[in-house]
């Protein structure tokens, strides 16, 4: 799977070179590719934003050099995310769906938005992580390929995530590892049986519990993008 990123700040996805991430890229399974938004400014200043028609404070990015970033691609008919506060929250559902896609663009904006012309033109998907505002949609654009690349076949073994938090509906169980008691507490001896039969009914009334009390809208057919 290929994420191709529209931005002013291509430096930042430098920051996922590691752990899964990393692994992902060099087996060939993923790949990222920031596109800098600036090096299609068309006048002499690389200048990509400009004051909003109508007034109000702060600027807009222009609608041309992101076009002709979206343009140099060569990838018409691919899916555009455009991170941002006001689209469908990201979720896990969400985050299986885009992981079928072959090329995935993101388009962060910055400063107090983008052109409406250029969503109107090329984006098919907005998306927002939360009910905040960030600086930019770089963080945000981050989060999905995290979120997004872990389920590319072949990226983690499917066994790693079977059981993760919303992969059945709930929040992951409570796990435990090496010495068997830390500050008086102890691993549940249920855990050290060896019954397999009776750690994995454990582990599910314990998912069941823990969602319960920290995400009982998961239990009303809800849904939440957060990772643990």
């Amino acid at each position: 799977m290929n994420f191709h990123v529209l931005t002013l700040f291509p430096e930042v996805f430098g920051s996922l070179n590691h752990s899964m991430i990393k692994r992902g890229v060099e087996d060939g399974k993923i790949s990222i590719n920031p596109v800098n938004i600036r090096d299609f400014a068309t006048n002499a200043r690389r200048q990509t934003d400009g004051y909003p028609y109508g007034g109000g404070a702060g600027m807009i990015i222009s609608a041309e050099p992101i076009y002709l970033a979206y343009k140099s691609l060569n990838l018409s008919g691919s899916r555009v995310v455009y991170l941002t506060p006001g689209g469908r929250v990201f979720d896990q559902a969400l985050a299986q769906e885009l992981s079928l896609e072959r090329d995935l663009i993101l388009l962060c904006g910055h400063y107090e938005g983008i052109d409406q012309r250029i969503i109107d033109e090329i984006v098919t998907d907005e998306v927002s992580i939360g009910d905040f505002v960030l600086t930019g949609g770089e963080i945000a654009a981050m989060a999905v390929i995290d979120a997004t690349a872990r389920l590319v076949p072949d990226v983690i073994k499917p066994e790693s995530l079977a059981h993760e938090s919303f992969s059945n509906g709930l929040l992951e169980y409570p796990q435990y590892t090496r010495p068997p008691e830390f500050l008086g507490r102890k691993v549940p001896e249920v855990l050290l049986s060896g019954h397999h039969g009776e750690i994995e009914r454990w582990r599910h009334e314990m998912a069941l519990e823990k969602t319960r009390r920290k995400r009982p809208d998961l239990l009303d057919g809800g849904a939440c993008g957060v990772q643990e």
